[in-house]
């Protein structure tokens, strides 16, 4: 069952965002990787706690391809899976108002492109396609005085929450942009690959991202 579209033209900024509906092993449930699992390990500081959050090279998303960038190549060898795109998954930046209109997969659960406003900047892009599934978004969580943007995996987040976090992003953070990941899924050939991969961007269970 399917909820009302509502035009993200339209959305008001959100001064913050922080996730909900959090499950035990991330912001959504996916297939556990054990490379991904392992490379967290590898990288200190990618999800800063404490004093540290806010901190460090990993506070801002910008890119797929910059914020993969400190990894050093051995990791790029060992891990391959976790430094490309799956296929049939892409990333594309956008300037608000998107002029798309999302849909609920199922109540609560999920969106995709049901449809885009006309003239609108997706329109224009010509990059994303109807029926394109939503399974990453940039949001800002603000923790006292600091803040990050991260990539969150949006495949099982409700419309609600995918609203807020992509009202999160605002000026006043620095944030000149959206940044979205998508799904075709008739390109998608193995899920599991899929999961396995936004499983490299759920947070740990310490991670002041797991709070809701």
């Amino acid at each position: 069952m399917k909820t009302t579209a509502i035009l993200f033209s339209l959305l008001a900024g959100a001064t913050a965002f922080s996730p909900v509906s959090l499950n035990n092993n991330g912001i959504a449930q996916s297939a556990t990787s054990t490379s991904s699992t392992q490379l967290h390990l590898k990288v200190a500081g990618m999800w800063p706690n404490g004093n540290a959050f806010g901190k460090g090279q990993f506070r801002f998303y910008k890119s797929f391809d910059s914020w993969m960038s400190p990894f050093p190549e051995e990791d790029r060898q060992e891990f391959p899976e976790i430094f490309n795109l799956p296929k049939g998954v892409y990333e594309v930046s956008m300037f608000k108002p998107l002029g798309i209109i999302f849909e609920e997969i199922e109540i609560g659960k999920g969106v995709y492109v049901q449809d885009f406003v006309e003239g609108g900047n997706a329109e224009r892009m010509g990059t994303i396609q109807k029926d394109d599934v939503l399974i990453g978004v940039t949001a800002i969580k603000v923790v006292g005085a600091k803040w990050e943007r991260r990539l969150i995996p949006a495949k099982d987040l409700s419309f609600d929450t995918v609203v807020g976090a992509i009202g999160s992003n605002e000026q006043k953070w620095g944030c000149d942009d959206v940044v979205l990941m998508f799904m075709r899924p008739d390109e998608v050939e193995d899920m599991s690959k899929v999961d396995a991969f936004l499983d490299f961007f759920n947070p740990p269970g310490d991670s002041a991202w797991r709070t809701a």
